[in-house]
């Protein structure tokens, strides 16, 4: 296998910037192939609802989404750090855009439902985690590119915007959703993800940086860690935080939406949804700004209880006005907690792994926010809303569990390689 790698960094100005380094056409690239994943499963839901007539079985169809992608994305990502994203991504491009007009036919033909489970597995099972192999590009430049004094500031910076452009991407997928869904057909969220696809993942999958294979792997392409170091505590701990976030999105999300229908306005579910996003993408850029003494380890102690206590406020709420509130002080937790996760997943990557363990972090996202919607989804319907709200306070005490975790198997300040 031919591999492209860095050449030797300069120490001038030029280097010291990853927007430089990188260009300003890859970062608007990476951004918008990033919302067909974030449509996926939302417009998963929505169609099925729409053209079964079962709010279970959407929840189900959402959740075998996330199963494909637990069940594929390491592979995925696995791959890409042997023979390169470009290759990868080019494939996966073309079978998720195929595998979305596929579900789109199935649900609506008369077809039995464990095929349209089977359909939606498929498409989480060739998902192109795209932010996920974004990081692992920008990690890999940082890391061979660019000075050592500057890595650690640079690194956290990355990592702040990549968060704050997933929770951007996150409140305006659900959105598109919506509007594709109401002006257009309930089937039009899930051509047009596959029509983003087929141009933006292309796209990013050709953009020269997509030829570069880690300075890390050897001539074969062969890493040199082992793949046990995959399953180290250190790192699985920071994977079950995340499974949390997951699982606190699709929680939070699919009990607000109950708490809008029984007031008879569902469908600004996503408005409110989009006061906890925004507040959560300032507060992830943020990150950036803090000062090296508040470290990692205290920082994803201290947001991830700001994300408990305003999850539990939302037993009180009664208004929309006062959800709007509970929101805001639960995005003050959610995108710092984000961008310090990845953080500790980007400094534990194992040598020759950066998008093995990136695609593990995105997978757990999506796999728990899946998990969280259909659980969601069926005690609401099952119990009403009021249990269904307690469910965000459950999912954010994971992430503070695996943040006491974390803090007695962490250094206080995990290295960057």
């Amino acid at each position: 296998m031919t591999q492209t790698h860095a050449s030797a960094p300069s120490r001038g100005p030029a280097s010291a910037s990853l927007l430089r380094t990188a260009g300003l056409p890859y970062f608007l690239i990476a951004f918008v192939a990033r919302l067909p994943f974030a449509m996926m499963v939302v417009g998963v839901l929505t169609v099925v609802v729409s053209a079964r007539g079962s709010l279970s079985l959407g929840g189900l169809t959402s959740a075998a989404v996330g199963i494909g992608t637990a069940c594929f994305g390491p592979l995925l990502g696995a791959a890409a750090d042997r023979f390169g994203q470009r290759a990868v991504l080019v494939i996966l491009a073309i079978a998720n855009s195929a595998m979305l007009i596929v579900f789109t036919l199935v649900v609506y033909s008369a077809a039995v439902d464990p095929l349209v489970l089977l359909a939606a597995f498929g498409i989480g099972a060739t998902a192109p985690q795209v932010a996920p192999m974004s990081r692992s590009r920008l990690v890999a430049i940082i890391n061979e590119r660019m000075p050592e004094p500057q890595r650690a500031r640079t690194l956290s910076g990355t990592m702040a915007y990549e968060s704050a452009a997933d929770e951007t991407v996150f409140v305006f997928g659900p959105f598109l959703v919506g509007i594709a869904g109401s002006w257009i057909a309930p089937w039009a969220p899930l051509i047009g993800a596959a029509a983003l696809t087929v141009a933006f993942v292309g796209a990013f999958a050709l953009h020269p940086s997509g030829r570069h294979v880690s300075a890390e792997r050897g001539s074969d392409g062969r890493a040199p860690s082992a793949t046990s170091e995959l399953f180290r505590p250190q790192l699985l701990v920071v994977v079950i935080g995340i499974l949390g976030v997951g699982l606190f999105f699709g929680a939070t999300l699919t009990s607000l939406t109950a708490f809008m229908a029984d007031r008879g306005a569902p469908e600004e579910a996503g408005l409110l949804y989009g006061v906890m996003g925004v507040g959560s993408a300032i507060l992830a850029l943020g990150v950036a700004w803090l000062p090296p003494r508040f470290s990692l380890r205290s920082r994803w102690l201290v947001f991830a209880a700001i994300l408990l206590l305003g999850s539990l406020l939302l037993g009180f709420v009664e208004s929309p006005a006062g959800m709007a509130a509970v929101l805001a002080v639960m995005g003050i937790g959610i995108g710092p907690t984000l961008v310090t996760q990845y953080s500790f997943g980007a400094a534990r990557s194992p040598l020759g792994r950066s998008a093995t363990v990136m695609t593990m972090l995105g997978s757990a996202v999506i796999v728990g926010q899946s998990i969280g919607s259909a659980v969601t989804g069926e005690i609401a319907q099952t119990f009403g809303t009021a249990p269904a709200l307690m469910l965000p306070a459950c999912a954010a005490a994971i992430v503070l569990v695996a943040g006491i975790l974390n803090w007695f198997t962490s250094r206080t300040r995990p290295r960057t390689r």
